[in-house]
């Protein structure tokens, strides 16, 4: 059947009795004419003017109908168009129908009226329901057709898209679904359905590894400050992505130079420079297979050859360096030709003419690689430099030399997937910027802990990225990281402190933000803590509060401020039911008395009263701050009647409150 007849059956058949019909009429049977986050099995946001949108012929009327109610809209000259549907209460399920003036039709089944949210992080965010505490039994028991999820498939741009990666998709939650779901969002609903029984639908969009800046906007950033240079950076990687990419390349460049002042000699990536390094195995792989100096290397340099004709010097060519982990900063000849940031992705980069030369070519490749099998890893074909003629030549001469331990980290460029600015945002949010949803949910901040005290800033900057998407009171809910790493035995300096206290003052004075404190539910020996059952319990717990208004304690107890009394100082806690209690003793453990200088804490000793505790330190007179579980992985014994942990923080002594 042509594309033609299938759009006119289906308008016809819309005239037919719903018993009657023999073909339905859906997206698949022609061009979709609703942007791909409506789906069958929808969720729409109850209570509140429903937008809906998406693509047509040109000055097309689209006309929306749904449970009686419709809406129209005409598409504009690219075709774009966008409505509303009349605000509807929590019910369904229903049928949703597009109709366009040229014929077209759309229909979706299934379709739920309930509350919507968006879930969002990192890897905490996006670890699935398998891979969580006693998933066998959570899984079997996951039946419930009024929760459903929309899982958005990894994509990063460099420029906002309108419409989601291909292969997202709306499910009910099943055993056959659940178990690869967001087990955060999930758990979430689950409890929030106990209290509030309506649909729940479950935006999740969310990727492991993930900086911060790459979720915000460019105008996010901007406002934010320092990120000018890498923004302009990114916007002309959109359209002249061989130019960013040497231009990175010399900024690349400029910081080695900067981490290695006193060396000689030319820098590594100019040809002349590596042709005494020692040789690496032809196949490569993880070079701490190779070297047993190299087990705790993070970077490395690789040096290879190619020989070329002049013939095929005259012609551009594409250099293969097969997979690499995770970063590479590649030359050829001295002259900087690709960044590329994946888990074993293929290296393959376009050379123009003008970078080849007849005779030897030196190709240089520096692979940062944090974690996992490090470098270019091993291939079973060689890795090849593809002249214009359609020669393949293999590089040859392999080298390597590992830099300075004291190099550090390489900057990343703006186009990175995980650790750039905006690329995630811009494929994997902005095409969720009209959707209806009732509230967010952030976790995120493990990749942001060697830049703790900048975090607080970029989170705010975020919440109001939302609020100009999703409006002024959109509710913000933030998992506060949990506890992981080496337990203290002093008291010491944490990013992951630094990054906990940023989330508790980002959402502290928001009369729509809320903090679920997760500090005692991780393990120092894993990063993804299975407990993901108990962040969603306080996530629900949370969302009660701020998003339905309920009376509870939305986060456990919180320090209101601390003052001198006595020769002690004294932290009052809001947000705490009943009173104060310790686990373990009768008094918490965990509470510093510190100076302004660094390294001046020193441990106190508490006493609880009621919602009071009162502290002594030796160093109590020159004190004018107080951390409490103050650590990448603290020991924290203070709770209140809920069983809810106090969060961990640092406030000034002044009697102003919190700083």
């Amino acid at each position: 059947m042509s594309r033609r007849s299938s759009l006119w059956i289906c308008g016809a058949l819309m005239m037919v009795p719903l018993l009657l019909r023999s073909v339905p009429c859906t997206a698949q049977d022609a061009d979709p004419l609703l942007n791909a986050v409506f789906q069958d099995h929808v969720v729409l946001q109850r209570s509140e003017p429903i937008p809906v949108w998406g693509t047509a012929a040109p000055a097309d009327t689209v006309r929306v109908l749904l449970a009686g109610a419709t809406a129209t809209a005409v598409a504009d000259a690219d075709g774009r168009w966008s409505t509303q549907l009349p605000a509807r209460a929590a019910g369904g399920p229903h049928r949703l129908v597009v109709h366009a003036s040229s014929g077209r039709v759309q229909t979706l089944d299934d379709v739920l009226v309930g509350d919507v949210y968006l879930c969002s992080g990192q890897s905490n965010m996006e670890l699935p329901v398998h891979r969580t505490l006693n998933a066998p039994a959570e899984i079997d028991a996951a039946a419930n057709d009024r929760i459903r999820m929309l899982t958005v498939p990894h994509a990063h741009s460099a420029v906002p898209q309108e419409t989601l990666p291909d292969g997202a998709t709306w499910e009910t939650a099943r055993p056959e679904t659940v178990r690869d779901w967001s087990a955060t969002c999930y758990y979430f609903a689950r409890a929030l359905q106990r209290h509030r029984d309506v649909p729940l639908g479950l935006l999740d969009s969310s990727w492991g590894g993930t900086s911060i800046t790459a979720w915000m906007s460019a105008d996010a950033l901007a406002a934010a400050g320092e990120y000018e240079d890498r923004l302009s950076l990114l916007s002309r990687y959109a359209d002249d992505r061989r130019g960013a990419q040497r231009a990175f390349g010399r900024r690349w460049e400029q910081w080695w130079r900067a981490s290695t002042p006193s060396r000689d000699g030319p820098p590594p990536w100019q040809p002349e420079a590596g042709a005494s390094w020692p040789r690496a195995p032809d196949s490569l792989g993880n070079w701490a297979n190779w070297d047993a100096d190299l087990g705790d290397a993070s970077m490395l340099w690789y040096r290879a050859t190619v020989e070329l004709t002049a013939e095929q010097a005259r012609h551009d060519a594409v250099l293969a360096l097969g997979p690499a982990n995770q970063v590479d900063q590649t030359w050829i000849n001295g002259a900087a030709v690709g960044n590329t940031f994946g888990w074993s992705t293929d290296r393959r980069y376009r050379i123009p003419a003008a970078r080849l030369q007849a005779g030897t070519n030196v190709v240089v490749t520096n692979v940062y690689s944090p974690w996992g099998a490090g470098g270019l890893l091993e291939v079973s074909t060689p890795r090849t430099l593809t002249t214009g003629t359609g020669r393949r030549l293999a590089l040859t001469d392999w080298r390597y030399k590992a830099p300075p331990s004291a190099v550090g980290v390489p900057p990343r460029s703006p186009w990175d997937p995980i650790a750039g600015l905006s690329t995630l945002h811009n494929a994997m949010l902005a095409p969720l910027h009209d959707y209806g949803v009732r509230g967010l949910l952030w976790y995120q901040g493990e990749s942001d802990v060697d830049e703790g005290r900048g975090y607080l800033d970029l989170l705010r900057g975020l919440k109001e990225q939302w609020r100009g998407s999703y409006g002024d009171e959109v509710p913000v809910l933030v998992v506060q990281l949990a506890n992981f790493g080496p337990r203290p035995t002093a008291p010491t300096e944490s990013g992951w402190a630094e990054v906990r206290d940023a989330q508790r003052r980002a959402t502290q004075d928001d009369p729509h933000a809320v903090l679920a404190v997760t500090v005692d539910v991780g393990s120092p020996d894993d990063i993804h803590p299975a407990n993901k059952q108990a962040v969603g319990r306080r996530l629900a717990r949370a969302g009660r509060h701020v998003v339905y208004g309920a009376d509870v304690s939305p986060s456990g107890p919180m320090p209101r401020r601390a003052t001198r009394s006595g020769n002690g100082v004294t932290v009052q806690f809001n947000e705490v039911e009943d009173s104060l209690l310790a686990y373990g003793h009768s008094a918490p453990i965990g509470f510093e008395l510190c100076g302004p200088e660094p390294g001046s804490c020193r441990y106190a000793d508490a006493t609880l009263r009621d919602r009071r505790v009162l502290l002594r330190a030796e160093n109590v007179e020159a004190a004018t701050r107080v951390r409490y579980c103050w650590a990448d992985s603290p020991v924290c014994t203070l709770y209140d009647g809920t069983r809810l942990p106090a969060t961990p923080f640092e406030v000034t002594i002044s009697g102003d409150g919190p700083k």
